[in-house]
């Protein structure tokens, strides 16, 4: 038989153990114990039962509402009470603002190693492996005397939540007066410094580097904003203050929506501007131009082939993914050429493939452009003009208008001009050689006679040849003396009807150069008389001018007839013409 001591089963501890926590915990109301308590709070606002009594024998009132009666579970009440919705007292609210001493307690001097200290160095307030002083040769724990401070312990015993979390606990702004007394050397020795400086050189330039606010902005964090100090980079979205904010690009309510929690404006605020020429044109188009497309493809490759099985990460392989994403974007485009030749090799039809667009055809399209009355696109792209191999609207030697805009007689010039050489100089609107005639005369026989006299212009015109070869051409048909007496009763015939027709051209184009003629002196007398009237209207006080002239009798409402506009062109002075100090 051992003689130990006797050892109970283990059956016996867990029921022993199961009626212990059956007496700890509340046991569960039944119906009756409702209906009773139900009865007994309506008796009690009835008046006819006694109110119920909290700790201190105070009554407590029947009609308070449940929620404000019953305490909290965390509260810790025995019965009805209503101490919960009372102010507390000042013993028990805490003290936020006292202070627990701090540091090295050096009102007493340790020369003996205690119990439970450190074995290092000695103290109570911290174990060996938590010392922060050098390992010593000889340890506290060995030594035979030791000198030792302890620290002061604080104690945790904190009366309610404000107080367990008082940040500030035990601080004494003392501590902060040797900050203010470390800067105010440093300054001290800066104003020696200078007033030194000063001293040797008095013409020197001190700059003053206090003023300057921004020196140490880089250094110093801005509340609420979390710095990475490897990478430098804020997580909050602060904008530079230089910079027009998003919301001020277009304040039309009705434009880009701007969100002010996340400080975005995805759409373009000035969607009539076009997107290269604006300055800010939404983040949608930062977010959706370069290279972002292309990210944004290759990490859905990414994804697709991981979910197939193949082992690629667009962060950790770029390259491998790029050759795989090039390999397989070619696979595809050969497997769809194959399956293109291998339908037209069966059913055929590889004549419909090769033909142009239907807008080439049909000369329309599904494009809607909508314009203005003035001829502007209000929706809609505009079809870009066709361009030429050659260069477009060069002006050359003073001319506005490009060579070929003008066509007559089966010859090109230039419209501005009319001139139908090529490298002319341009001297302002002329009729050329030839272009008169054809309008003024139908008859053919009038280009080869020209007048005698004709109106002064800038051009050269050739002469044209006279009567005199005409007669020597006629004279020099060979007469023979066979010809008949009827020929010789012709010639003088047809010479008299060519004189005729001569001189009734003569007279027609001298009936209009007198008309011409009359026309600019019209328009010559016409700008005479206003130049008299503008100058008798400076004259004029401004008195009479202002009182008694009639409305708008300074102005002259007609329009400009066409003698008035080519008068004005021939008098107007074209200061731009490189050749005007020549002439």
């Amino acid at each position: 038989m051992s003689s130990g001591p006797m050892r109970t089963p283990v059956s016996q501890i867990l029921q022993s153990k199961h009626d212990q926590d059956a007496e700890e915990e509340p046991k569960k109301k039944s119906r009756e114990d409702w209906r009773k308590a139900k009865e007994l709070e309506e008796a009690r606002k009835a008046g006819t039962a006694p109110a119920a009594v909290d700790e201190e024998g105070r009554d407590i009132n029947p009609h308070i509402p449940q929620y404000i009666s019953n305490a909290p579970w965390y509260y810790g009440s025995q019965g009805p009470t209503l101490k919960h919705q009372r102010p507390q007292h000042e013993d028990e609210q805490g003290q936020l603002d006292k202070r627990a001493p701090k540091g090295l307690d050096t009102t007493r001097i340790i020369t003996k190693f205690r119990k439970g200290a450190c074995e290092n160095c000695g103290a109570l307030s911290h174990k060996r492996k938590d010392c922060l002083e050098r390992p010593r040769k000889v340890q506290a724990k060995y030594a035979e005397s030791i000198v030792v401070h302890d620290k002061h312990l604080v104690n945790d015993a904190a009366v309610n939540y404000d107080e367990k979390r008082d940040r500030w606990s035990s601080y004494d702004p003392a501590n902060h007066r040797e900050i203010v007394e470390e800067y105010e050397k440093v300054e001290e020795a800066k104003r020696q410094l200078k007033a030194e400086k000063l001293k040797n050189d008095p013409d020197a330039e001190i700059s003053d580097e206090d003023g300057n606010e921004d020196k140490y902005v880089d250094e110093v964090d801005m509340p609420g904003t979390k710095v990475d100090s490897k990478q430098r980079i804020t997580v909050r979205n602060l904008r530079i203050r230089e910079d027009t904010a998003k919301y001020l690009r277009n304040l039309d309510p009705n434009s880009a929506y701007y969100d002010p929690k996340t400080r975005s404006m995805r759409d373009n605020p000035n969607p009539a501007v076009p997107e290269e020429e604006a300055e800010f044109a939404g983040e949608n188009f930062v977010r959706f131009s370069g290279d972002t497309t292309a990210q944004a493809t290759a990490q859905l490759f990414a994804w697709e082939a991981h979910g197939k099985g193949v082992d690629v990460h667009l962060l950790a392989e770029p390259t491998k993914l790029e050759l795989l994403q090039k390999e397989y974007e070619q696979k595809k485009e050969q497997f769809k050429s194959s399956t293109k030749t291998h339908i037209v090799e069966k059913y055929g039809g590889e004549e419909h493939l090769q033909v142009p667009p239907k807008s080439l055809l049909l000369a329309q399209t599904e494009e809607y452009i909508e314009y203005s009355r003035s001829g502007k696109v209000i929706k809609g792209v505009e079809k870009p003009k066709a361009r030429s191999i050659y260069e477009e609207d060069v002006y050359i030697n003073n001319h506005t208008t490009v060579w070929g805009s003008f066509w007559n007689a089966g010859r090109w010039g230039y419209k501005c001009c009319k001139s139908f050489i090529k490298n002319s100089y341009c001297v302002g609107m002329q009729e050329p050689e030839g272009y008169s005639d054809q309008h003024h005369t139908p008859s053919s026989s009038s280009v080869a006679a020209a007048p005698e006299s004709t109106a002064p212009v800038h051009f050269k015109v050739p002469e044209v040849p006279t009567e005199k070869p005409v007669l020597s051409e006629v004279d020099s048909v060979p007469s023979s003396e066979s010809s008949s007496s009827s020929e010789e009763e012709e010639k003088p015939e047809k010479k008299k009807s060519k004189k005729k027709s001569k001189k009734r051209e003569k007279k027609k184009k001298a009936k209009e150069q007198r008309k011409q003629k009359s026309k600019h002196k019209e328009a010559k007398e016409k700008e005479k008389e206003k130049t008299k009237t503008k100058e008798k209207a400076k004259e004029i006080p401004e008195e009479m001018d202002d009182r008694k002239r009639a409305y708008n009798s300074m102005y002259d409402i007609k329009a400009p007839t066409e003698d008035e506009i080519d008068e004005w062109k021939k008098k107007r002075p074209r200061a731009e013409d490189p050749m005007m100090q020549f002439m």
